[in-house]
């Protein structure tokens, strides 16, 4: 045994044969929200890989004289969770004096007779600790350690509640088999068998007999269910802009479901990156667009005597044409297109047209004007955006 280790508020101390940890991985655990989150490039690793790789989780647990508080690395065998909150400690000290972030607390049942109150739930622990100190305040019981394992008693009666023994250097705590199931088989071991189901879905097989369910209305997230869930990579934030007018402008064509009172069924919008200023054309035909930004781009070389430098659009045919490459590279202007069935490629422009088309809506519906007058609520729209302020200045 090793003498305990003072607790330091609002901090709590393990013994060193649980491990040296270094400080989380970034991204693992938010510590504004103290919630564990997944970055990026964690995520992108994880998809990466043939099989899913889950965190690595210990499955016994190990008596400690030295521990202040019982602590885990995985949440899944435990009820009751609350977030880390005054007086419970925040951090755990480890042997080497690195500080552990505690996610989460909860209560478990080992034991029809053992339970462990206030568990400190904290990733980055390789081995599951049971505060001597506290098991036995929580449990009236003893606890005695002689050479060959551990004995758990009764503390009026002396009666042996269990026995474990031991052949390694610290004591772990093993349940008979079936005493370990009873103790886990709560939702989240039977969220996990019956492949990752709703709450809901327990709820109701719960209601119609689902053997040693109990209902742990807890808000843990499942590692599994959160990678299993995504369909793609998150695209990442880009802050780039560009440092002049017309260096790069954005494209996009919108189809009206609705043809308007004059005839026209799409527009063309244009906007520039560095000013965010915007244009909109409507158009009859689809094939009207290259034409209108031809002489869009005639109009922005007499006007303001710059020359577009680049595009950026989506992978639509009304750019990725023969007549329009050809234009482009007799201009020298930069076509940058957007994957196919990648719309955030394109996000400025697209973004631009959500805004556009609900301040378009909001006019027609104030004016109690049938859609077929939305060309009219475009220029609007596009006047008032214009003049609108922008976090982009």
């Amino acid at each position: 045994m090793q003498p305990p280790l003072r607790q330091l508020a609002p901090t709590v101390a393990a013994s060193e044969h649980a491990g040296q940890w270094a400080a989380p991985p970034p991204g693992f655990y938010n510590p504004l929200t103290r919630l564990p989150c997944w970055d990026q490039q964690s995520l992108a690793s994880s998809f990466s890989t043939m099989a899913l790789q889950q965190p690595q989780q210990a499955t016994y647990w190990y008596f400690d004289s030295g521990a202040t508080s019982h602590m885990t690395s995985h949440s899944d065998s435990l009820s009751h969770f609350t977030s880390p909150l005054y007086p419970t400690p925040t951090s755990i000290v480890v042997g080497n004096g690195s500080l552990l972030p505690v996610t989460s607390t909860g209560t478990t049942v080992i034991h029809p007779s053992l339970r462990l109150n206030n568990v400190l739930v904290s990733p980055q622990l390789i081995k599951n600790l049971i505060s001597v100190r506290q098991f036995t305040i929580d449990n009236n019981c003893s606890v005695e350690f002689d050479p060959t394992g551990c004995s758990v008693k009764d503390l009026l009666s002396q009666n042996v509640i269990v026995r474990c023994n031991s052949s390694g250097p610290l004591y772990p705590l093993r349940l008979p088999a079936e005493q370990s199931l009873v103790a886990a088989s709560g939702s989240s071991l039977w969220h996990r068998r019956l492949g990752h189901p709703g709450r809901e879905v327990l709820s109701t097989l719960a209601s119609s007999g689902l053997p040693d369910y109990s209902h742990d209305h807890s808000s843990t997230l499942c590692h599994a269910c959160q990678l299993g869930h995504h369909v793609r990579l998150p695209f990442q934030l880009s802050s780039a802009r560009a440092s002049n007018n017309f260096d790069i402008i954005h494209c996009d064509l919108w189809t009206s479901p609705v043809l308007s009172v004059a005839g026209y069924k799409y527009y063309l919008v244009v906007l520039d990156d560095c000013s965010h200023y915007l244009w909109t054309f409507p158009l009859k035909l689809k094939s009207d667009a290259f034409s209108t930004l031809a002489h869009f781009f005639a109009y922005v070389h007499t006007q303001f005597g710059v020359t577009v430098k680049a595009v950026q659009c989506d992978n639509g045919r009304e750019f990725d044409n023969s007549t329009s490459c050809t234009f482009f590279l007799t201009h020298g202007i930069h076509l940058r297109m957007s994957c196919p069935y990648t719309s955030p490629q394109n996000g400025k422009a697209e973004r631009i047209i959500r805004s556009i088309n609900n301040v378009v809506r909001s006019l027609l519906f104030q004016a109690s004007l049938p859609p077929s007058f939305w060309v009219e609520a475009l220029q609007t729209t596009t006047y008032l955006i214009n003049i609108f302020p922008t976090k982009m200045l």
